[in-house]
């Protein structure tokens, strides 16, 4: 089943963003470096696609380091984009996103002409945290759960560099099956959006066929590689102690502590996604989306004929009739 959320304050952010846009200077999108694919906002990219723009791939201390310095390549390699590994909580690279800015945007700085900043990203990504160690005191709210900024913020980093803050958002709708489970996985949607047993088999298949050694050292089974989902998930809450009355597995409580650990790193430091696994994911995506719309206008015509909105498309009947018409002749005759 595909994941989606997309509550009533993401609108907002949304029109808050076009209308601030066009003040800014540079745009720092913030992605999860585990996920940096999935957690890239498509929406944000149409919104700030005319701005110098700043990939920021936080957790990096999270994340597998061969497979960010690929993502690290992949969008380094982009017109008008920079991008930079971070963990929020590092005092000295956080400062170097100021660097940054101005090497983005040179004509910018000094008092007659301040840098002006958005900062914007998904949910929990860790923007509110970054802002705070930029700052150097507690300038906005942070929190574990997806969604604790609401309105949007100003905050002065410096006499000459204005950093506005937006709410988390994702998008209306997430074509890549895969992200929507990714992004579930890592925390950035809302626990009601998402059944948990499903998302932890989504992450355990895919953790069986890249980090099956990571799995077996966290919880003490063997032949994770050669086991489905469902084994793993079953040998994970026997082992953890997951178990219900007459020895039954607690299966959503095995996906809790699986997708728990997986966020706090406990499995070890792991992406779910490399750039051309998520350029293949987006293809497919892309095309599985194509067809969904084709139907969706054909149920629509459909539903405009019936209600005699639109006029019916001539059949072959039709077509045949009006040609008999032309020759002047009569339909059916001899």
């Amino acid at each position: 089943m595909a994941i989606q959320w997309f509550p009533g304050h993401m609108h907002l952010t949304r029109k808050a963003i076009e209308e601030r846009i066009k003040d800014i200077d540079v745009v720092i999108e913030l992605l999860d470096a585990r996920l940096p694919g999935s957690s890239a906002n498509p929406m944000l990219a149409d919104l700030t696609r005319l701005k110098p723009s700043l990939k920021v791939l936080n957790k990096q201390d999270l994340a597998d380091p061969e497979r960010t310095a690929l993502w690290l390549d992949h969008y380094n390699a982009m017109p008008g984009v920079q991008a930079l590994p971070l963990d929020a909580s590092m005092t000295t690279p956080a400062r170097a996103l100021v660097n940054a800015c101005h090497t983005l945007a040179p004509n910018r700085g000094g008092m007659a002409k301040p840098m002006r900043v958005l900062i914007c990203g998904i949910p929990n990504v860790g923007k509110s945290t970054l802002i705070n160690t930029l700052k150097g005191k507690r300038a906005a709210k942070t929190g574990d759960e997806a969604g604790v900024t609401k309105l949007e913020q100003r905050i002065t980093i410096a006499d000459d560099f204005y950093l506005y803050d937006t709410p988390g958002v994702l998008w209306p709708r997430i074509i890549v099956a895969k992200s929507g489970y990714n992004l579930a996985a890592s925390g950035a949607i809302g626990r009601n959006a998402f059944n948990e047993e499903e998302v932890a088999l989504e992450l355990l298949d895919y953790l069986r066929q890249h980090y099956a050694t990571a799995l077996e050292a966290r919880y003490k089974i063997t032949d994770a590689a050669t086991s489905s989902d469902e084994e793993l998930l079953d040998a994970i809450g026997r082992k953890r102690g997951a178990l219900q009355s007459g020895g039954r597995i607690n299966l959503n409580k095995a996906a809790e502590i699986v997708i728990h650990d997986f966020r706090q790193a406990s499995l070890g430091r792991i992406s779910l996604e490399t750039p051309q696994e998520f350029a293949q994911w987006l293809i497919a995506g892309q095309k599985l989306d194509a067809e969904r719309q084709i139907k969706k206008d054909a149920i629509e015509q459909a539903r405009l004929i019936r209600l005699k909105k639109v006029p019916r498309p001539p059949t072959q009947r039709d077509l045949r009739a009006q040609q008999h018409a032309d020759n002047g002749d009569d339909e059916g005759g001899d």
